[in-house]
């Protein structure tokens, strides 16, 4: 599938005349931050990207829980509150401030993100959109579409094991997070795809790498 017609399709969505929500599911690695930033970077003012990892927990409250090694699983992010925010997105009443998540850090930063109402699609990214656990599952029925993007398994690993390389992880570190933790959270989230609206296969797309 071609960018431009993803693009295409985005813009019907923020032409409908209301605030709609777009959501970008997938594995660690897929692409889904590279695709939101691309559409957004296309629509201008328009649009807005908002991510699910700004509600990971804080790296001291997944040590308080013993969860650190499982960083990125459904448990370690504060879902309702993210359930929450895309609530109001969709409702696009108001302005909203909304979490980022630096991986330089390694940690959330609130309110780093403002929605202003005047935005008519909101784009938000990440794994866990199509989940049908509490409370994931009731993201689907907030969100206008979710796409699932879907790239070769090969070179979603080589990318994440080179994100992960990025962010300081030794090559062994990254290769064991990576087949490990990361692994685990793609195998749980890869049957969700067949709830999403369309499925996203072969992107050509050289920094599809987030």
């Amino acid at each position: 599938m071609e960018f431009e017609e993803l693009l295409s399709r985005a813009q019907t969505l923020a032409s409908s005349g209301r605030r709609t929500v777009l959501g970008i599911a997938g594995a660690p690695a897929s692409g889904k931050t590279t695709l939101a930033w691309r559409l957004a970077d296309s629509l201008g003012t328009r649009a807005a990207v908002v991510g699910m990892d700004g509600y990971h927990l804080a790296q001291s409250e997944l040590h308080r829980l013993g969860r650190t090694e499982r960083k990125g699983a459904p448990d370690t992010f504060d879902a309702y509150g993210y359930v929450h925010l895309i609530r109001r997105l969709a409702e696009g009443r108001e302005l909203v401030y909304a979490p980022e998540f630096r991986r330089e850090i390694e940690e959330p930063i609130a309110c780093a993100v403002p929605v202003d109402p005047d935005v008519q699609i909101v784009i938000t990214e990440g794994n866990y959109l199509l989940l049908d656990t509490e409370p994931w599952n009731e993201l689907r029925a907030l969100l206008d579409e979710v796409w699932y993007v879907a790239p070769d398994e090969d070179e979603r690993l080589e990318r994440l094991v080179t994100r992960h390389r990025k962010f300081g992880r030794s090559l062994v570190e990254a290769k064991q997070r990576a087949l490990g933790s990361d692994q685990r959270n793609a195998d749980l989230v890869a049957p969700t795809a067949a709830r999403a609206d369309l499925v996203v296969e072969g992107m050509a797309l050289p920094h599809f790498a987030v």
